[in-house]
């Protein structure tokens, strides 16, 4: 089998040291770069994650996969991921590569040119060891995305061997080391050319079918699809990527990916024959949703490239607000470069593990393990009322010769701040016309001697203090 990697200190970073990336109510406990060294397309070396607790153990598991394996690491305790084993793909320098679980088996396939495989990990042997149970193209050899709904795998833009790409297959893990085909789509709905991802539940898909916006479809109980509802045509439409939906059914979030720039969506689908647009949204200007991820009703985790991970709180989809971020692409995320490149950066996250960390992956910076605040936390799976959080934030810590804000959700209004040294003197008092939900400037403090500063914003609806560190 593969050799065990033991990563303990290569690569890592530990939370407690100086916090490098810009966050707002987002914590970082650990970074590892395992393919720091490869390079490959614009530099892309990292792609999905899933994550898997096993059940004897009860240890917590993030899978990576990157551009020449699939790591399994061990994040029981997050502030020292420790891999412990790893698969290598059969395509070297994948640009794409997904990663869902069943039991205790791992499916990963990827999207790239041939030669390629679909693999079937057991990983039941963690942590000593993880076995490849299937490696080959009898089922298909490339596939773009793959959906694990109770004992059903799904499989879209599946592409046999050979070539011609199909729009969706659906297989039995009755025996999940074996999976067995149910269904192809394209035998009971054709006009549906592609499934580019899909959010399922309980046999319902919500298929993200780029031009062709979202189609539901229902899995019966014949095994054949049928066509229950279309939403296409919407604001701001383009390629639709792919999409989520609230515990109770309610509201689906979804990201166009082309062009870029386009905001994300928030839609009621409680009643399928009658789906309603409620809101539009973006975390700046330019930067373009990738992936969203539901928690419960009222969270929405989006994997959004340059600005890197973004927490939205949905629990009024009509007026959608950030709550949090972290940035894990801050070469552009702070000079907001979104005009080359918009497809760089945070590619996915896996924020559904018991203990409440996030997993998510930057294509070019490696695998962060994040570590949401307490109101997050705390509101997650019990009755989700918020408490107050951060509403600005400051980067770099310690500053030099500017010190950079992002303030949120105080669009149109103008904020006032001071900067006052520790004993209480005003040393600098001005005002912030903001713009945009999510707002970004910065304040020269190359007048600063080195020391401690306190920063308090003041607006309408709030006034907040947070310590500033300047050393030039």
């Amino acid at each position: 089998m593969k050799n065990i990697l033991l990563l303990t200190i290569l690569s890592l970073y530990i939370g407690a040291q100086a916090q490098t990336y810009p966050s707002l109510n987002i914590n970082l406990l650990a970074h590892l770069d395992p393919e720091k060294d490869i390079t490959g397309s614009d530099g892309r070396k990292y792609s999905g994650c899933w994550g898997w607790v096993q059940p004897v153990t009860q240890n917590e598991y993030a899978l990576v996969g990157t551009s020449n394996h699939t790591y399994f690491i061990d994040v029981s305790n997050p502030s020292v991921p420790v891999i412990r084993d790893s698969v290598k793909g059969k395509h070297p320098g994948c640009t794409w590569r997904e990663i869902k679980t069943y039991q205790n088996y791992c499916y990963i396939v990827s999207d790239d040119a041939t030669p390629n495989t679909f693999q079937i990990v057991d990983m039941q042997y963690l942590p000593d060891s993880v076995h490849v149970v299937y490696e080959g193209t009898n089922y298909f050899e490339r596939c773009h995305t793959l959906f694990v709904d109770n004992d059903k795998l799904y499989c879209g833009g599946p592409t046999p061997v050979g070539g011609g790409t199909e729009n969706m297959h659906v297989y039995s893990l009755a025996t999940p080391s074996v999976p067995v085909l149910i269904r192809k789509l394209f035998q009971d709905v054709p006009s549906i050319t592609y499934v580019h991802d899909m959010y399922v539940r309980n046999d319902t898909v919500y298929a993200s079918c780029g031009p062709q916006g979202i189609q539901i479809i229902h899995l019966t109980a014949s095994n054949t699809f049928s066509l229950l509802s279309s939403f296409t045509g919407y604001q701001y439409n383009g390629y639709n990527h792919s999409s989520w939906l609230t515990e109770n059914r309610k509201t689906m979030v979804f990201a166009d990916e082309v062009p870029a720039g386009l905001p994300a969506k928030s839609i009621d689908v409680s009643n399928l024959n009658n789906i309603v647009s409620l809101d539009v949204f973006k975390s700046h200007t330019g930067a373009t949703a990738h992936n969203p991820y539901i928690v419960g009703n009222n969270w929405c985790w989006m994997s959004t490239y340059q600005d890197g991970l973004y927490l939205y709180d949905i629990s009024n989809p009509s007026i959608v607000s950030v709550y949090g971020f972290f940035d894990t692409s801050p070469l552009y995320g702070v000079n907001d470069n979104f005009s080359t490149s918009a497809y760089r950066g945070n590619w996915g996250a896996y924020p559904f593990l018991p203990s409440k960390i996030v997993i998510a992956l930057d294509m070019q910076n490696g695998i962060f393990i994040l570590d949401p605040d307490n109101n997050y936390k705390n509101t997650v799976s019990i009755n989700e009322t918020k408490s107050s959080a951060s509403l600005f934030t400051t980067f770099p810590s310690p500053a030099k010769d500017e010190l950079k804000i992002t303030i949120i959700n105080q669009s149109n209004s103008n904020i006032h701040y001071t900067i006052a040294d520790v004993l209480g003197k005003v040393i600098e008092s001005n005002t912030i016309a903001v713009n945009e939900a999510v707002f970004k400037t910065s304040i020269h403090t190359n007048q600063l001697i080195d020391g401690c500063y306190f920063i308090t914003l003041q607006g309408t609806n709030f006034t907040e203090t947070q310590k500033i560190i300047i050393q030039h």
